[in-house]
Parts: structure tokens; C-alpha cells; sequence
């Protein structure tokens, strides 16, 4: 099992302990979608994959709160707020701008690329360090404007 799967599980449990309903209930949402995942592609998840769906379901709700902002739905905002906050929990530190130019700089290095077209090839270097550490959005338009100067 997965390290980060099984502290979600161990999380679900102290929530039960400490009647946290709130938290239980992001815990539960998290854990049913590793599990929905697992039954749909028959595979166990591994750390790497843990951290794209917990990458995933922080954007969903940084999405979903912006819209509720907009909307002036603010009582909506705050409650995915709080899921981002119980899901990050679980994330590894993000990485500092620095560190993420650094990878950005190592990939071009690798990769030996030289221009635009070679920006798949730069992020799917990136995309394995960077995963569930950093916005893969902002990540992109970095690596734009390195591939472009």
C-alpha cells in the first residue's frame, strides 16, 4: 500500500476517534476516490498516482471555490477551502520558485531542448518531480517563457 494512501487511512481513523465530522467527511470523499480508481482500472495505487488525485481534487476545489466567489456564494467557498486544506495535509512541501526554475532548467538540460516543440518533452520530465509540489499551470507558462528567451 501506498505510504500517503495509508496515513489518509490512519486519518480517517483519528477523525472517527476525535468525532472531527467535517474532516472525516473530506477523508472519506478522498479515500472513496482512490478506491473508485482502483475497482474501475484494477491496479493498486502507488505513491506517484496517490498524488496526482490528490493534485487533482485540490484543483477541482481551488476551481469550484473560485466559482462560488464569483457567484457570491461565499458559505460555499469556505467549505472547499476547507477540503483543499484537509487534502494538502497530505501533500509533500511545495516546491519554491526557485526549485521549480531549477527543475525547469535540469529538464531543458536532459531533454536537450531547444524550442516550443520540445515542451511536452520538458514537462513530462517535470511532471514526475513536480507532481502534487507545485501548480503544473504556473509550471507550464515557466517553462514557456525558458523555452522562448
Amino acid at each position: 500500500m501506498s505510504e500517503i494512501k495509508k496515513a489518509i487511512t490512519d486519518a480517517v481513523k483519528a477523525a472517527m476517534r476525535a468525532k472531527e465530522k467535517e474532516r472525516l467527511g473530506v477523508l472519506r470523499m478522498v479515500t472513496a476516490e482512490f478506491k473508485r480508481i482502483e475497482v474501475d482500472e484494477r491496479i493498486e495505487l502507488d505513491d506517484a498516482r496517490v498524488l496526482a488525485v490528490l493534485d487533482k481534487m485540490v484543483k477541482q476545489r481551488r476551481d469550484a471555490a473560485t466559482q462560488y466567489t464569483d457567484a457570491g456564494r461565499e458559505d460555499l467557498a469556505n467549505i472547499e477551502q476547507f477540503e483543499i486544506g484537509v487534502i494538502k495535509d497530505f501533500l509533500p512541501q511545495p516546491l519554491s520558485e526557485d526549485e521549480i526554475q531549477a527543475l525547469i532548467n535540469d529538464a531543458i538540460a536532459n531533454t536537450g531542448a531547444n524550442g516550443m516543440g520540445d515542451m511536452g518533452k520538458v514537462m513530462g520530465f517535470i511532471k514526475p518531480k513536480a507532481q502534487g509540489r507545485a501548480d503544473m499551470g504556473a509550471v507550464s507558462k515557466l517553462i514557456k517563457a525558458s523555452l522562448q528567451g
